[in-house]
């Protein structure tokens, strides 16, 4: 599935907006986004998309990564939906 078509609007290589920083907790099943304000608690899948948005990766290298690392296939639709969800919100560039 290629992003530019599967899903208008999502940017080919995302970037957690500055100066946003994503911090994993020591149990490392949730994190955070710290911002001037506070901070927003995240969950691990959250976290683990997040992780990976440095401006490097395609969009689809991400899901591709996501889907290897967790051993599961098909995950477009829901980091379309949370990349989505992170710039409406103003998290990524």
């Amino acid at each position: 599935m290629n992003s530019s078509t599967a899903h208008a609007g999502a940017f080919a290589r995302p970037r957690l907006r500055a100066p946003l920083k994503l911090h994993w907790h020591a149990d490392m099943r949730t994190c955070e986004i710290v911002h001037p304000r506070g901070s927003v608690e995240l969950n691990r899948s959250a976290g683990e998309i997040l992780a990976r948005c440095d401006g490097t990766r395609e969009l689809d290298d991400i899901i591709g990564e996501l889907e290897t690392r967790f051993g599961i296939a098909g995950l477009a639709t829901d980091v379309y939906r949370f990349i989505d969800a992170a710039r409406r919100l103003g998290w990524l560039d």
